[in-house]
């Protein structure tokens, strides 16, 4: 411990005795007690409030590239471009799923390069990495582009859905700390408002037909002739309807971006990364600038050596365990840390379940199809569904708001039973719609009038649960010395599963009501998990989560950590209460 600190530890312990030497501190001492519970603490700290807003944009960037994809493979322009990904069912798929599984492997690999550089560093870092990827897109003249700009961004976008929810969880204290990570799920869902809207728009410079003066000529969608790029296109190209109909929203991105990139110089490191470098002072320092109270305030400090406390025995705890262990095979025990022991094991599939539903549910595949579903439901492909996609994106923000007002009070579990049991409800009705009137939408307009319904019922459901949840819960599950490499591999999880769901719906779609029933199961799956096997983790100290996880520690572990309090003048719950 740095000497400058030292007379705090000593002040602290001083303060801990009572006449008869025993110990009389009250939890009000310790930093995580402080202040509001929720959505009303977020507004006592209108910095870390603010810090959050701004980091969020990581997920608007993610939220964005989702919405767009699906409004840019309707447009006539981009199909005249490129006919095959507009036509193919599969090459559609991998269009969208070649940016997943770049974010997959993103996810994985930042683990390890996110505690070696920093959370502040790798975002900076991966918003150039997306810069380029963004603009291989926007500018691209061949599917090679097209298809490199998509890997790359997702490098990017699978590292910054790592390492945004955990910069937010460890800027933040524990009784906002789920209100705040839930920021990252509406600043997706902002993004995927604004790139529908602009995507609307947007397709309608030039007009909304590649060649007006030429028929359809492609297959019947609800009785009607659809357009056929390698048919309805004059000899020099669109007449109507221009390329910036699709270029502009592929490169509206970039511009974000730059912001996250540029203000991410000016934001604080996060304390806790701090310390595990070996960088007290400086750590001390930001979390005086993150609480906005000055370095020597007593809840400051308490929380200061709070975290010097855990990173320290989780130091010397792994020390003891592998004490020989190289750079290398320091980051291949934490993989194998957290499956060396049932509870720790349970942490992770906990983690990866949820991550997993929120994908096999079948948001994402709405969110990235939702022209081709309402075109499908009885909309006109042109210009109806993709206003209809636009509503779709106002209603799944707006239904994103209640999370963060109820997910500290209410607590995890029952927005998932709630959302999950929504969601199964309405993916069964919409796709038993679907299979009985699917093939004739016109015939049956109040059918298909209620499909649509239930769609925006679903979202409203999903919005609400498992879209913010998704991000919270592997945030706070996680030690500090596994939060990484455990929240590294989570989110790999949602990557993979996103592959897979952009991958296959395509296909799903053209076999009547297949695909909601599939999604259907999922959220009866997703229902049964919650019920059985998650714990509530609602404002649960480190302590209390260990034991929902039946994760207890040996006596002498105990007994190391009261050494560890002891040594820095802390009561012994201290360590156990981040």
């Amino acid at each position: 411990m740095p000497q400058s600190l030292a007379p705090l530890s000593n002040l602290i312990e001083s303060k801990q005795e009572d006449g008869n030497g025993t110990r009389s501190v009250s939890n009000s001492v310790l930093a995580g007690s402080e202040g509001r519970v929720g959505f009303r603490g977020l507004f006592e700290n209108k910095f870390i409030l603010g810090i959050s807003l701004f980091s969020s944009l990581g997920g608007f960037l993610f939220g964005y590239d989702q919405g767009v994809v699906s409004n840019v493979l309707v447009i006539e322009s981009f199909g005249a471009k490129f006919p095959a990904i507009y036509t193919n069912a599969t090459l559609k798929g991998w269009f969208v799923s070649t940016l997943l599984v770049a974010a997959w492997f993103g996810a994985n690999v930042n683990g390890p390069v996110c505690d070696k550089i920093g959370r502040k560093v790798d975002i900076i870092c991966n918003v150039v990495i997306f810069l380029l990827g963004s603009s291989l897109q926007a500018g691209a003249t061949s599917p090679v582009y097209l298809f490199a700009g998509r890997a790359v961004a997702g490098l990017a976008i699978g590292s910054l859905t790592h390492v945004v929810p955990m910069y937010l969880a460890e800027i933040s204290s524990a009784k906002i700390r789920g209100s705040l990570v839930s920021l990252q799920q509406l600043a997706i869902t902002f993004g995927i408002l604004v790139s529908y809207w602009i995507a609307y728009g947007t397709s309608h410079i030039g007009g909304t037909r590649c060649a007006p003066e030429i028929p359809y000529t492609g297959a019947l969608l609800n009785g009607r002739p659809t357009f056929d790029p390698y048919t309805d296109v004059p000899p020099g190209g669109c007449t109507g309807q221009t390329q910036a109909s699709w270029r502009i929203p592929l490169a509206f991105q970039l511009f974000p971006a730059l912001c996250l990139g540029i203000g991410m110089f000016f934001m604080p490191y996060s304390p806790r990364w701090l310390v595990e470098q070996g960088r007290e002072e400086e750590a001390l320092g930001e979390l005086s600038r993150l609480r906005r109270k000055p370095a020597d305030n007593h809840s400051v400090r308490i929380e200061f050596l709070e975290i010097m406390a855990e990173v320290r025995f989780a130091r010397e705890v792994t020390k003891a365990a592998y004490p020989n262990a190289g750079p290398v095979r320091q980051t291949i025990n934490k993989y194998l840390a957290l499956i060396s022991s049932w509870p720790k094991s349970k942490r992770i599939i906990v983690g990866c379940l949820t991550m997993m539903f929120q994908q096999f549910m079948g948001i994402n595949a709405l969110i990235y199809y939702a022209p081709t579903i309402f075109g499908q439901l009885g909309l006109d492909p042109n210009t109806t569904s993709l206003f209809a996609t636009g509503v779709y994106g106002i209603v799944n923000m707006l239904a994103t708001l209640p999370a963060i007002v109820l997910l500290d009070s209410l607590g995890r579990r029952p927005l998932l039973i709630s959302g999950a049991a929504g969601c199964f409800t309405c993916l069964a009705i919409v796709g038993s719609l679907v299979t009985v009137y699917g093939k004739d939408w016109s015939a049956h307009a109040i059918a298909a009038r209620m499909a649509i319904v239930f769609v925006f019922i679903y979202d409203v459901n999903f919005s609400y649960s498992w879209a913010p949840i998704g991000w919270v819960i592997p945030s706070e599950i996680f030690p500090l010395h596994l939060r990484s490499t455990g929240i590294s591999i989570t989110t790999s999880t949602t990557w993979l599963s996103n592959f897979v769901v952009g991958l296959v719906t395509p296909i799903m779609l053209d076999v009547g009501g297949m695909a909601y029933f599939i999604f259907a199961g999922f959220s009866l799956a997703a229902l049964l998990s919650v019920l059985l096997f998650f714990p509530e983790t609602k404002g649960r100290t480190l302590e209390e989560t260990d034991a929902a996880f039946g994760d207890n520690v040996t006596d002498r572990e105990r007994e190391h950590m009261e050494g560890i309090c002891r040594e820095l003048g802390l009561p012994i719950r201290a360590l156990l209460n981040l």
